[in-house]
């Protein structure tokens, strides 16, 4: 299978998944991306569209301190930046979009990393 073949069929699953799935200012929709060497999340507030927080292992604070931004540990790391963040700004609650992707090694490990830090979803 084709690499642009799994985009393809990741895009599709995504697509479904933002057909139930979608945030409020009170409990907004983690979203996340991963690329081979980084992991990104985002908390969007779909009423308004706007992105309330963001953060990433490209993110200076957490650049130093991993030596590499594309496994498990460091996507558990973004997963409690992401919740410290959303508890600064007052939100508990969230939605987790895993964005087409299974719920396996990273993306896992950032949703767990998010609900040691206190999100709660």
């Amino acid at each position: 299978m084709k690499l642009q073949d799994k985009e393809l069929l990741r895009k599709k699953r995504h697509r479904r998944v933002r057909y139930k799935v979608s945030g409020t200012a009170e409990r907004p929709r983690l979203n996340v991306s991963r690329s081979i060497q980084h992991i990104y999340a985002q908390l969007i507030d779909d009423t308004t569209g706007t992105t309330l927080i963001s953060a990433s292992t490209v993110d200076t604070t957490l650049r130093t301190t991993l030596k590499s931004g594309g496994n498990v540990e460091a996507a558990r790391a973004v997963g409690k930046l992401v919740a410290e963040r959303a508890q600064a700004k007052g939100v508990t609650t969230i939605v987790f979009d895993r964005g087409g992707y299974k719920y396996h090694g990273r993306i896992q490990a950032l949703a767990d990393g998010a609900r040691e830090a206190g999100l709660q979803f």
